[in-house]
């Protein structure tokens, strides 16, 4: 998909990640961005930052756990511009724990990382289908490749990510929808703050970083470094955008031989606990 001339939606649009896609998806030629977040003030932040530029922008107040929230944030956007083109769905959050975790954080993590990007593609798909293009593009993590050390409801609910990518994939590649997974290691934005304001137990998270090192062993990539990669998979309509292309060897090695990749995860582990 060439972005010029398009309509875009990008969720979490208030910072990080989806702040550089919004300003990447206005530099590129779209027709209009909307910045969607659950931050309406960052939202609006956002959205004037890119019209100060020249380009059009529209703000939106959204919590994409909420069914209803999704389905007006896509008929906003209808109505205002009679189409969506492209969804970027990059709302995501994360806390520090395993099972031990209470039902409060592992409700609110699904139903954000898993069931928001659910609720988005119900809302945009029926129109999308009926054009017979669109392109939804799923902020997902190389945890949902392979893990996400010191976070199990992180891992558990990109791995539910990937899945749902793949399966919107296959499901509707051949009606005109192009569907891509974008799976970073560690890049350097304010997650870990985000979500202290809204899982339940989301403590001794860094404000820029995923719980552990894990990820920041082959570097930690600015937004826009990750936006740039995100733009030059939708023009390439790749499936999987990987800013770091070390992931795609991991997950090679995770999947020939599972237990030996386990062990040297453990090993891992053992390591960063101990510095």
């Amino acid at each position: 998909m060439n972005v010029s001339g398009r309509v875009a939606v990008v969720t979490g649009g208030a910072s990080g990640i989806g702040r550089a896609l919004c300003h990447a998806l206005a530099e590129a030629g779209a027709a209009a961005v909307v910045v969607a977040d659950l931050d309406a003030g960052g939202a609006e932040r956002v959205a004037a930052e890119i019209t100060a530029t020249g380009h059009r922008a529209l703000a939106a107040a959204a919590d994409v756990a909420d069914a209803s929230q999704a389905q007006d944030l896509a008929g906003r956007v209808l109505g205002e511009f009679g189409r969506i083109d492209l969804l970027c769905s990059n709302a995501g959050i994360i806390a520090r724990g395993g099972v031990e975790l209470g039902d409060d954080a592992w409700d609110r993590m699904w139903s954000v990382n898993v069931q928001g990007h659910v609720r988005l593609a119900r809302a945009v798909l029926p129109s999308m289908l009926e054009r017979g293009e669109g392109r939804l593009v799923f902020t997902a993590s190389a945890a949902g490749l392979l893990t996400q050390l010191g976070s199990a409801p992180y891992a558990v609910t990109k791995h539910a990510l990937v899945a749902l990518a793949e399966w919107l994939s296959i499901t509707y590649g051949d009606q005109g929808i192009g569907v891509s997974c974008l799976c970073p290691q560690a890049v350097s934005t304010n997650l870990g703050e985000t979500s202290r304001r809204q899982v339940p137990g989301a403590t001794g998270l860094s404000p820029d970083a995923s719980p552990s090192r894990q990820a920041a062993v082959d570097g930690v990539l600015d937004p826009e470094t990750v936006a740039a990669s995100v733009l030059e998979g939708i023009a390439s309509e790749r499936f999987l955008i990987l800013p770091h292309p070390e992931v795609a060897d991991y997950e090679r090695r995770r999947a020939g031989d599972r237990d030996r990749w386990l062990r040297g995860m453990r090993r891992l582990q053992a390591r960063l606990n101990a510095t």
